[in-house]
């Protein structure tokens, strides 16, 4: 009888220990399915405009990476928000205003953003964006970026500034406009989790 109380007691106290070590492989998934990281949707990839503009010069242009897309901030200070007019859109080709001059833009898609703030000074007419037409923004790498392939200058013009930006594809994209700052985030994909 001893005997059966210590084999009944040493099968339980096997069952516990082989229950709680199953736990762990059990909750790893569900905690792995917290910590993945949801992207927002509903960005889409069609033309996005707003109709403003401002005398405030662009200064800067910007990039940076985040779990979900890649950012390009172009800096207009002294620009409110609600002045900061723009079109950003995919397009075949990037053709300068004024000229018409073809600029390469690496990437299997390209965004062309205009910013209606121009990169001089508009009383003088001396450049406030240290750009060259057709060459990679000065200052930004993109080197490892997920989306992002090139940018280039594509000129300042009556007003208006107009960069190229080269993704890896067609990819859903939003524009945010704040204080000084216009902001295109490009997403990584479609999905809406990382």
């Amino acid at each position: 009888m001893v005997r059966t109380r210590t084999i009944w007691a040493t099968a339980a106290l096997m069952t516990a220990t082989l229950g709680v070590a199953a736990i762990p492989a059990q909750a790893a998934p569900a905690a792995a399915a917290r910590t993945a990281t949801v992207c927002p949707t509903g960005w889409g990839s069609i033309a996005k405009t707003y109709s403003a503009g401002t005398m405030e010069s662009v200064r800067n242009a910007r990039t940076g990476q985040h779990p979900c897309y890649d950012r390009l901030v172009i800096d207009v200070p002294g620009a409110t928000a609600a002045q900061l007019g723009y079109t950003v859109q995919y397009v075949t080709r990037l053709y300068q205003d004024g000229s018409g001059r073809y600029i390469p833009v690496a990437g299997g898609a390209i965004l062309e953003v205009r910013v209606s703030a121009p990169a001089y000074d508009p009383e003088t007419g001396t450049p406030t964006y240290p750009a060259r037409a057709g060459q990679p923004l000065p200052g930004v790498n993109i080197t490892g970026y997920r989306t992002f392939r090139d940018t280039r200058y594509a000129g300042s013009f009556e007003g208006d500034t107009q960069l190229g930006l080269g993704v890896r594809a067609r990819l859903p994209f939003r524009v945010l406009r704040l204080d000084g700052h216009l902001v295109i985030d490009v997403a990584h994909s479609w999905a809406a989790t990382r």
